[in-house]
């Protein structure tokens, strides 16, 4: 028999103006005194103070982390967890995007269980629960209030980490989409495109029926490729991206859209943090590491290639995507449908501006061969692909991108 399990936050609370409740949430969790780790521009933004006041109107007495930054390394993150204890703090709590949300999962494992970051890299490192963990969104991409994922980057080794394990998912998920408001087109786009990554990989995966027979005797797997709950989350992300991504670039204002991207993000996060992410993320990692780009473009813009690889494998369910993006595929055959659907996030990822050729990103053509031989290692997304690829069928996408 097969089984798929499925797991998220705690407390999902969703909604333009969530935030005024944080303190009553906050005080439910029994937290005296917490941690807040953002950054100096949200910091400056004042989106910290929409976050401190509530808390302290509650009673709750607060600290500041703002050492958050990009892409952030495994430093940072022991850097926020001495700063959690140094603060007598009990309690974490995450603003921003994903990688200020990564360095407060990682501070909450590191101060209930001591070590540093680099101890709970790996699947399933994390003894025990964490101390109470909050985590508020600032941007609609990574999902990162409801995964059970910390992505790190070990600037020595030039390759990002990740970290996986339940105990990672916050207590409570707050997704206010009045705090995406202020985040640059820029970011919306990038952080758009990576939600988008994460529903299409999710829905695209091996099924959770076949995946156990591509387990070794003993291996433990994160993830368990799609399923029925899976796909309805990742549809309905795909149809809101669809809908919204592009308004959401252009009118960052756009309350509606925000709302739908913010939900998209948030639905893809469930969906992808049960059925997987494989090779698009195992081909931006070193090239995310090595280049410092924004995950989400670089997400984006291998996104297609990738596609139009696994296209043989789950053609059904990659002209499935194209429908549910708007493209018109009545009438036409399967693989005609999944050869447009890939035209369509094509077309998607120029509007909103992602790049369109890894050269854009200051790639030369004589990294790709260490850029496939290192996404290579990472077996765990290379088996949840629908089709597993060599290292050298990788170094062929790598150049189809380049």
């Amino acid at each position: 028999m097969s089984f798929f399990n499925f797991h998220t936050s705690g407390h999902l609370l969703f909604g333009s103006g969530a935030v005024t409740r944080l303190g009553e949430h906050a005080r439910r969790l029994e937290i005296e005194k917490i941690l807040v780790i953002t950054d100096p521009v949200l910091k400056q933004a004042g989106l910290a103070d929409r976050v401190i006041d509530p808390l302290q109107a509650a009673g709750i007495r607060t600290e500041v982390f703002d050492g958050g930054e990009p892409e952030p390394s495994l430093q940072v993150a022991d850097a926020a967890a001495g700063a959690a204890r140094e603060a007598g703090v009990k309690a974490v709590l995450g603003l921003g995007g994903g990688s200020n949300l990564d360095i407060s999962k990682a501070a909450a494992a590191i101060l209930s269980h001591g070590g540093s970051a680099v101890d709970y890299m790996g699947v399933d490192t994390v003894p025990g629960p964490i101390c109470p963990l909050i985590a508020i969104p600032t941007t609609a991409g990574t999902g990162s209030e409801v995964s059970q994922a910390v992505i790190l980057t070990d600037e020595q080794a030039g390759l990002k980490l990740a970290g996986q394990s339940d105990y990672f998912r916050p207590a409570l998920a707050l997704v206010d989409p009045e705090l995406t408001l202020t985040c640059p087109s820029k970011v919306t786009a990038d952080s758009g495109i990576d939600a988008l990554t994460h529903a299409i990989e999710a829905y695209t995966n091996v099924d959770y029926r076949e995946f156990p027979a591509r387990l070794k005797q003993g291996e433990v797997s994160p993830f368990d490729g799609n399923h029925p709950l899976g796909d309805a989350l990742a549809e309905k992300a795909i149809e809101l991206i669809g809908q919204n991504l592009r308004r959401a670039v252009r009118e960052p204002e756009n309350l509606q859209a925000r709302e739908g991207m913010a939900l998209a993000a948030t639905l893809a996060g469930m969906a992808f943090s049960t059925c997987g992410v494989a090779v698009v993320h195992a081909l931006e990692y070193p090239i995310g590491a090595a280049l410092h780009i924004s995950h989400g473009e670089g997400n984006g813009q291998l996104l297609p290639f990738v596609m139009r690889y696994n296209m043989p494998f789950c053609q059904e369910r990659i002209a499935r995507v194209g429908q549910l993006l708007g493209a018109e595929v009545a009438g036409i055959s399967a693989e005609q449908a999944a050869h447009r659907s890939i035209e369509e996030v094509t077309q998607l990822r120029r509007d909103i501006g992602i790049a369109q050729r890894l050269r854009d990103f200051g790639v030369t053509e004589d990294m790709l061969e260490d850029f496939s031989r290192k996404s290579y290692t990472i077996k765990r997304l290379m088996r949840i692909n629908p089709r597993v690829p060599t290292q050298q069928e990788l170094l062929g996408i790598l150049q189809e991108a380049f």
